[in-house]
């Protein structure tokens, strides 16, 4: 993913549950939805924990968690299983699987398809990836 200023992103980058969230409640990582080109993946694991934060996320934010589902629909996110990334798990859970298993399926799917990953999770950094918390993200794209 290589930009110029201003320049709208083509490429796609996978997206760690806590951006996705954000993303969900309106806040600035939606506009790597709407105003970038860039296209949005993550793993079905992603997908099912942000569809369990929703109700607590409405409730944190005083929103309908049915506004909040709609929101989240309405994201492209083209979603991938673990069959998909499975020839990379073994080497994601060597890089990352002590510091948080919980993110060994993201960063296989980052390694499968030799994308960067969105996360504001530090634990992505020394993985041998390329990470962007989102305002490094925002940044990059030129917001």
């Amino acid at each position: 993913m290589t930009l110029k200023h201003g320049e709208k992103a083509a490429g796609r980058i996978a997206a760690d549950a806590n951006v996705l969230l954000s993303a969900v409640t309106g806040r600035a990582a939606l506009k790597v939805f709407t105003h970038s080109s860039l296209e949005v993946v993550s793993t079905s694991l992603n997908i099912k924990e942000v569809r369990e934060y929703l109700p607590f996320m409405a409730n944190k934010y005083g929103i309908a968690v049915e506004l909040l589902e709609s929101q989240f629909q309405l994201l492209a996110i083209q979603e991938y299983s673990p069959k998909d990334y499975h020839g990379s798990l073994t080497l994601a859970r060597k890089r990352i699987g002590k510091r948080d298993p919980d993110d060994v399926d993201l960063l296989a799917l980052a390694l499968e398809l030799k994308i960067p990953i969105w996360s504001n999770d530090g634990d992505f950094e020394g993985t041998g990836i390329e990470w962007y918390p989102t305002a490094q993200l925002l940044k990059k794209l030129g917001f």
